[in-house]
C-alpha cells in the first residue's frame, strides 16, 4: 500500500469514487475505443445511477472520454467542452447482477472503432475494469498494463511473452479470456515496465495477433 492508497489522489469534485475513479474509468475507455470518442452510451449502476448528477460523475466519465486528467479544473465544463468538441452522450439507468454500486457499462463509438467497457469506482480512486469488448478482465490501472486480441491457438501466448522476455519487460501478471474455444481470445499482461511503442509494434505483427493497446498506470 502507497501513500496514494491511504489519502486518495489530487482530483476535483466531492468524492474520490464518484470523480477520480470515475474520470480514470472515462480515461480507459478512450484507450480502449483507441481513437477520440463520438458518441458515448454510458448505462450507471447501483450509486452511480442515484447520485451521478450531484456527484459529479457524469461531468468525471466524460472528462475521462475526453482525456482530461483527475486534477484538471476543466472537469467542472466537461459537459460543455464534449458539446463543443462534437461529443454526443447519453446516461443510462442499467442493473448488473452482482456488481460494484459503482458500475458503469460504456458503449463508445468513434470515427472508425467501437468498443464496449464495464468498470467500477472501488474506492479512493482505484478502479477496476471488468469488461472489455464482451470479454471479462480484471484490470486495476495501476501497472503499465498490454491488451492483446489475438486467435486462440497454441503458442500464442508464448509469442507474446517472448517479446517481452527479449526487451527486458517482466511480467507481474496476466490472463487470457475467450468467448469460444477457437475463436478470438483476449490477452491482457501487466508489466513492471511499460511497453513502448516498438515493442507493441513487434508484438501486433506476430500472425494470429489481431491488434493491440497499452494502458498506463493511472
Amino acid at each position: 500500500m502507497d501513500i496514494l492508497d491511504i489519502i486518495g489522489p489530487v482530483m476535483i469534485g466531492p468524492s474520490s469514487s464518484h470523480t477520480a475513479g470515475a474520470v480514470r474509468l472515462g480515461k480507459v475507455g478512450r484507450l480502449v475505443l483507441g481513437e477520440i470518442p463520438q458518441k458515448a452510451k454510458i448505462f450507471l449502476h447501483g450509486s452511480f445511477k442515484e447520485t451521478y448528477r450531484g456527484h459529479g460523475t457524469d461531468r468525471a466519465l466524460i472528462a475521462g472520454l475526453l482525456g482530461f486528467d483527475t486534477d484538471d479544473s476543466r472537469i467542472r465544463e466537461s459537459l460543455k467542452i464534449a458539446e463543443e468538441r462534437g461529443l454526443k452522450y447519453e446516461f443510462l439507468p442499467i442493473e448488473l447482477p452482482e456488481a460494484h454500486p459503482n458500475t458503469v457499462y460504456m458503449e463508445l463509438t468513434g470515427a472508425k472503432n467501437k468498443a464496449t467497457i464495464t468498470g467500477s469506482s472501488i474506492g479512493g480512486g482505484a478502479v477496476l475494469i471488468t469488461g472489455i469488448n464482451g470479454y471479462p478482465v480484471k484490470i486495476t490501472a495501476k501497472y503499465p498494463t498490454l491488451v492483446v486480441p489475438h486467435a486462440d491457438r497454441p503458442g500464442a501466448v508464448a509469442k507474446v511473452t517472448s517479446v517481452l522476455a527479449w526487451h527486458g519487460i517482466n511480467i507481474a501478471q496476466m490472463s487470457v479470456s475467450r468467448q469460444q474455444k477457437g475463436a478470438e481470445a483476449l490477452m491482457v499482461i501487466e508489466t513492471d515496465q511499460p511497453v513502448d511503442e516498438e515493442t507493441l509494434w513487434e508484438i501486433k505483427r506476430l500472425p494470429g495477433i489481431n491488434s493491440g493497446f497499452t494502458i498506463p498506470p493511472l
